[in-house]
């Protein structure tokens, strides 16, 4: 007794008749698939449906698990109060899941509750599957913004909850793919969009789970998609079993994504471990970088390699690069982790001795002191991805026509305010978007007009 299978379904609130109201009509494929795999999970004879929902409670650093005996939820909200619910939880199932979490080190737990009612990305799959099936306890859990690599890991625990208690589950992950695919959708159209549809039912609908580590961060984002983080860690709970995959339907009728598949556990297959190949293809990359890295990469690496695991700044190398020793210029650390930001911070204009003492000093301060992310853990090390940027200097311009997004930086300012951004950024095509983003940086309201522009150049060390 195990995972028994998954489904990849999407929420529209709309599919439901109360609501739709005959517009549901126009996504009938997407209707007929639901069923498809509703009555797949009622013959999987469920003890427990794990329902992994984007409009469940997210934060930054950690996955919420919806807590207590069970839970309500009608669609009010979307004009339909009749249509309602009531699921009773398998609180020893939540809490076996959170031990497993807590022991690889996942952020997990019961604590932080908003809204004890049922969300709409959990009740819309729950109306199909409660027509076929409703002798089964429900788990509801929330994503986060840490890595997919963090999620699919949640997956896992999932799948050994589900062996230590000798469950049936079935994994639902619920969510839309792009909201930006038609000019006239109510999110209008970003051409993202439709490449994220393509690609993700693609990925899905082969069952290549591991490829789903390989879609960038930013184009994720321009595409709009709601359900990545469900799918990764519905793929998780798939981890090395093999499936037998139906992919049903895909529809973008309203200029939002719905994609349907289904897949039902046949047995192992140690060709489908994606977390454990991703990794090791990583520490290969990982190899080779540190293998071509510079004396600017380096330095700025085992800085923070040494901070983390000591907490003692090192001082200068006697044994690198004259110029950097000699040199004053303002310096950027940049890490990655899982092809997501991990840290950024650094000086437009040099405040210490050299460029040497720059970037160790910026390097601890990206690692540890930027305020959008918690400090870098020793077992995170192996996965960081190092850039130094050197600024040239600053020169004031009169008009953002002289500015070029792959070659120049931009510093926007607003009496004390003042907001940079680097140039030649992943995700950053225009010259608009770069002065929005170091707008938005500095707090300068959109429709400032008493702005001042300035730009720059750097060298960037990988």
């Amino acid at each position: 007794m195990a995972v028994k299978g998954a489904v990849m379904v999407p929420h529209p609130p709309l599919i439901v008749p109360e609501i739709g109201r005959g517009e549901e009509r126009k996504i009938q494929a997407t209707i007929d698939s639901y069923h498809r795999a509703a009555q797949k999970i009622a013959e999987w004879k469920p003890d427990t449906v794990v329902v992994i929902s984007p409009h469940s409670v997210m934060y930054a650093d950690y996955f919420h698990i919806s807590p207590g005996n069970g839970a309500k939820g009608d669609f009010s909200r979307f004009r339909a109060p009749q249509v309602k619910f009531q699921a009773d939880y398998d609180t020893e199932f939540v809490e076996m899941l959170c031990q497993e979490a807590e022991a690889r080190g996942i952020p997990v737990g019961i604590l932080g509750e908003r809204d004890r009612s049922l969300d709409h990305g959990t009740m819309v799959p729950l109306y199909f599957v409660d027509q076929y099936d409703t002798d089964y306890k429900l788990v509801r859990i929330g994503l986060s913004g840490l890595p997919l690599t963090m999620h699919y890991e949640l997956g896992q625990c999932i799948r050994k909850a589900a062996e230590l208690l000798g469950r049936n589950v079935a994994v639902i992950g619920s969510g839309d793919l792009s909201h930006k695919l038609k000019e006239d959708g109510p999110y209008g159209f970003q051409k993202e969009g439709p490449e994220y549809d393509e690609r993700i039912m693609d990925v899905m609908g082969r069952a290549a789970f591991g490829e789903l580590f390989d879609f960038p961060e930013n184009f994720c984002e321009k595409a709009a998609e709601c359900g990545h983080r469900s799918f990764t860690i519905m793929a998780g709970a798939l981890d090395g079993l093999s499936v037998n995959t139906e992919k049903l339907s895909h529809e973008g009728t309203f200029g939002v994504g719905y994609g349907v598949c289904i897949y039902e556990v046949t047995g192992r297959d140690t060709s489908r471990y994606f977390l454990e190949e991703y990794r090791k293809r990583e520490e290969e990359k990982a190899r080779v970088r540190k293998e071509s890295e510079d004396a600017y990469v380096r330095l700025a690496r085992q800085t923070i390699e040494t901070y983390v695991k000591t907490g003692k700044k090192i001082r200068v190398p006697d044994h690198i690069p004259q110029e950097m020793c000699s040199r004053r210029a303002g310096v950027f650390v940049s890490l990655k982790e899982d092809g997501r930001l991990r840290g950024c911070i650094g000086t437009i204009s040099p405040v210490r001795g050299s460029i040497a003492e720059e970037i160790i000093e910026n390097a601890v301060s990206a690692a540890t002191k930027d305020p959008r992310f918690h400090a870098v853990e020793p077992e995170e090390l192996e996965r960081l991805v190092y850039s130094v940027d050197v600024l040239g200097d600053t020169e004031k311009i009169s008009s953002q026509k002289e500015l070029d997004v792959k070659r120049y930086g931009v510093i926007v300012s607003r009496g004390y305010r003042r907001g940079l951004l680097l140039p030649n950024l992943e995700g950053v095509d225009t010259v608009e978007e770069q002065i929005r983003i170091a707008r938005e940086k500095a707090g300068i309201p959109e429709d400032a007009g008493d702005i001042s522009l300035e730009r720059f150049e750097v060298v960037r060390h990988y």
